[in-house]
């Protein structure tokens, strides 16, 4: 297949690379002519200009560092969209703003061009080894004709839902995953200031509830199905257990930020009268700030695979 590829960075090159080991056909493109030499070496042709990427090309693949990238890739002179025919498929892997690429859709859709959002995850090392999810947001029929050609780049492409749902379901995997680190490095400081060896905490926390089992997966135990009795540990012990962590903190001088705002939020949840419900009751209070239900019906949930 001919394909063009814009944004040969350190997601971009690796995927691309792939791409011409599975023998297609590549045109590329970077602002960095070092990297569209290295991918020539390889195999692929170089263009002068996103416009020349495409020419004779109705697949096209752009992993750009973020949405001023994307827009002047697409708007500029010599970019996507006044070379592009009717009936390419655009897929932008960048990280990228939903509404941002909303619009963007919404002015390909007027020249007969379909785009898709499919934002990656897996780091340089997962691109190199085809180790990585897609979340691919768009025309479902668009997905499922592609699904093939997704698969020579990565392991774990999969269908979100309609144009814009890639970059929500990245956006909020990597607040949730950097927030984590937060919580993370508020837990080892205080572990370690306190008089116990990291590798011995690290060691020693694998082997804790949480550290058994995927941090998402246990979404699907209370949160998920919204069902917090019986609890499997009740949320006045949980809190009791946190007051205990903060001073500890305290004694040894370890600022806690976010521990104490789950703490709080634990203390609300107790005053509306749920310290016998399961500890995870207090995550509802940010359904009820976001005046949004994320309860899934017990049936669709036992259909995920665990």
């Amino acid at each position: 297949m001919k394909i063009a590829f814009i944004g040969l960075g350190a997601m971009g090159r690796p995927i691309a690379s792939n791409l011409l080991r599975s023998g297609h056909q590549l045109r590329v493109f970077d602002t960095n002519p070092a990297a569209c030499a290295s991918l020539a070496d390889e195999g692929a042709v170089r263009a002068h200009s996103p416009a020349d990427a495409v020419a004779d090309v109705t697949t096209v693949f752009t992993c750009l560092p973020g949405p001023p990238e994307v827009e002047d890739t697409a708007l500029r002179e010599d970019g996507l969209l006044g070379a592009l025919s009717a009936g390419s498929v655009w897929f932008d892997l960048t990280t990228n703003a939903p509404e941002g690429i909303r619009t963007l859709h919404r002015r390909c859709a007027e020249r007969g061009i379909v785009l898709m959002d499919a934002p990656v995850s897996g780091g340089p090392s997962g691109a190199a080894s085809k180790k990585l999810a897609f979340w691919v947001g768009g025309d479902r029929e668009v997905y499922h004709r592609f699904e093939p050609l997704l698969r020579q780049m990565a392991d774990s492409p999969r269908y979100v839902g309609e144009i814009s749902s890639g970059n929500v379901v990245k956006l909020v995997h990597n607040s949730a995953s950097f927030a984590a680190q937060l919580l993370f490095a508020e837990a080892f400081t205080l572990g370690v200031k306190s008089g116990v060896d990291p590798l011995v905490l690290f060691d020693a926390l694998r082997d804790g509830t949480t550290g058994r089992s995927r941090t998402f997966d246990r979404l699907r135990e209370q949160f998920l199905p919204g069902i917090y009795d019986p609890a499997a540990f009740k949320l006045r012990l949980a809190c009791k257990d946190m007051h205990l962590a903060l001073d500890l903190a305290k004694l040894a001088n370890v600022p806690m930020r976010m521990t104490e705002l789950a703490a709080r939020d634990m203390e609300e949840a107790i005053r509306r009268g749920w310290s016998e419900r399961d500890a995870r009751i207090a995550m509802t209070l940010q359904e009820e700030r976001a005046d949004v239900s994320v309860k899934v019906d017990v049936g669709r949930l036992e259909q995920v695979p665990r």
